[in-house]
């Protein structure tokens, strides 16, 4: 494919539309940015080769017209010396040269519309480049930002896992509490009594013996008196 007709695909493509069926956009317009500017490198050179073949073909059209001038003063010298068949060949001279300066003048022409095509386009390509490079930079801030949301997020989702963890945790030192006040309570009630409440606990043993005893007695006395006869 040649430059121009590249440079021509490039102008008239739809970004938008090749973004939207790229599978990846950002590349897609990485590559279109560098395709633009590699194109926009070679247009430029070849507009420079063309301004340079219009500066030669100019200079070439003004050396002929002086030639023109010389071949015709020749003609109206030659006429004075009354060597009309002179002046002929030198009229002769003027209108080949005439000739070439018409074929050359029309190039011109053409090159200065060839030139003023190729600053058009460039303008357009400049402006095509332009819009991919707004897009590219659109994108990346887009890109960002939904990095961002995203990390914010997870950030979000992990402070709620974090408040559910710690809720868990205190609901586990509140259990923990409660289970250690009841073991609290219950503290001692194993343990062996001091040597004071053991003293105390043998009077109270012996004074329930006594009083165990007694009543044996009075159990029994009853009952003898009952079986003595009348």
């Amino acid at each position: 494919m040649g430059i121009f007709s590249r440079m021509t695909d490039i102008i008239n493509s739809n970004l938008n539309a090749m973004l939207d069926s790229a599978e990846d956009p950002e590349k897609m317009i990485r590559l279109i940015i560098q395709e633009m500017e590699d194109t926009l490198v070679e247009v430029r050179s070849s507009s420079a080769r063309v301004m340079a073949d219009r500066k030669t073909a100019s200079r070439r059209v003004q050396r002929l017209h002086e030639d023109m001038g010389q071949w015709e003063e020749k003609a109206k010298l030659a006429i004075s010396k009354g060597r009309e068949d002179l002046a002929k060949a030198a009229l002769i001279e003027k209108q080949a040269i005439g000739e070439e300066a018409a074929a050359l003048e029309s190039e011109l022409l053409a090159l200065d519309e060839h030139i003023e095509q190729l600053h058009n386009e460039v303008s357009q390509l400049q402006q095509k480049l332009s819009d991919a490079k707004s897009k590219r930079k659109a994108m990346q801030m887009r890109s960002k930002t939904v990095e961002s949301r995203i990390k914010v997020k997870r950030q979000m989702q992990r402070e709620v896992v974090d408040e559910a963890f710690s809720k868990f945790e205190r609901f586990e030192r509140r259990m923990d509490n409660l289970e250690g006040q009841v073991e609290a309570m219950d503290l001692g009630r194993d343990a062996p009594l001091d040597l004071a409440a053991q003293i105390e606990s043998l009077a109270e043993d012996e004074r329930i013996n006594e009083e165990l005893s007694r009543l044996k007695s009075e159990v029994h006395g009853s009952t003898n008196d009952a079986d003595k006869p009348l």
